[in-house]
């Protein structure tokens, strides 16, 4: 794996327009497959739910119709038109290209296709390119680079379901981890430990809160999105990210109440602010710490 990486980046650092260029094309790539895991994961762990609730019930019948249900996952059914059930054909599935060319509609009905589709696309090209700028082609820009695409995938599906999955949220524990061990981010003990804090930290909040109120402020999906950064940067960034994510999180909090008009009691996900907070923290968390502190006077 270490050679892999070693290859790569060599090659990378001799062509860096190519190492850019690279990077933007492949992450619009990827971005157009986020689409599907942000739309898609969801339902598949909706429906796994159901089959296992199912199962408990001994709702047998039930049981049987559901394994006789067409393969649902993140390949498998082709992308079709929600509205007219038309298959997406090649040419237009080609990431930002094709929604400007079908002018944000499904070629077949004309239905209106969702803005957001371009934007996650985009949104993901633009910060892997940021990542690619800050870190030049090294292993660790690679990295961040894939931490960053689950970023994006988890924020939005937080937004749409105030839901954290395990299925991309514990296998970044582990990238975390392995990395560290293989030289790439901090040593191992200081992961393990930063890991620990991550988790341990909020879980503490979310009791108190719980034994305080009677209410559940936040999801266990939190714990593990602040252990995967932890595991990155240790357990001294973990304030950072806390207060840091809570900035976030009211600016853009006072945002909707102003702009949307949201009601205060609304319950609103903290996983994008952790999510961006900790993004921020991986590219320039010495900077950000050393203004903090000069505000303070130290």
């Amino acid at each position: 794996m270490e050679s892999f990486f070693l290859d790569i980046t060599t090659a990378m650092q001799s062509q860096q327009w190519f190492y850019f260029l690279t990077v933007g094309l492949v992450s619009l790539c990827i971005g157009s497959f986020l689409n599907v895991v942000i739309y898609r994961l969801p339902l598949m762990m909706k429906r796994e739910w159901q089959t296992e609730c199912r199962i408990v019930l001994a709702d047998e019948l039930n049981s049987k119709q559901q394994t006789e249900q067409a393969p649902f996952n993140l390949v498998k059914p082709n992308s079709t038109c929600p509205k007219c059930k038309a298959p997406i054909k090649a040419w237009q599935n080609i990431p930002v290209l094709s929604w400007l060319l079908l002018k944000g509609r499904c070629a077949n009905c004309q239905t209106p296709i969702s803005v957001r589709y371009p934007i996650v696309e985009m949104l993901t090209a633009v910060l892997s390119l940021i990542v690619a700028v800050v870190f030049g082609p090294t292993k660790l820009a690679l990295l961040y680079i894939l931490i960053t695409w689950v970023l994006v995938a988890l924020t939005f599906i937080d937004i749409d379901h105030m839901l954290l999955p395990d299925q991309l949220t514990l296998p970044l524990v582990w990238i975390a981890l392995i990395a560290a061990t293989m030289d790439m981010t901090i040593a191992p003990s200081d992961a393990i430990i930063g890991a620990a804090v991550g988790y341990l930290s909020l879980w503490s909040v979310y009791w108190l809160f719980k034994l305080a109120t009677g209410k559940e402020g936040m999801g266990y999906g939190d714990f593990k999105l602040l252990a995967v950064f932890g595991a990155l940067l240790g357990w001294q960034d973990i304030l950072t990210i806390v207060l840091l994510s809570s900035v976030v999180g009211a600016i853009i909090g006072i945002a909707q109440i102003i702009i949307q008009g949201k009601d205060k009691t609304t319950p609103i996900p903290f996983g994008p602010y952790l999510a961006i907070a900790g993004w921020l923290t991986l590219l320039w968390g010495e900077q950000i710490q050393s203004y903090y502190f000069n505000y303070l006077g130290y």
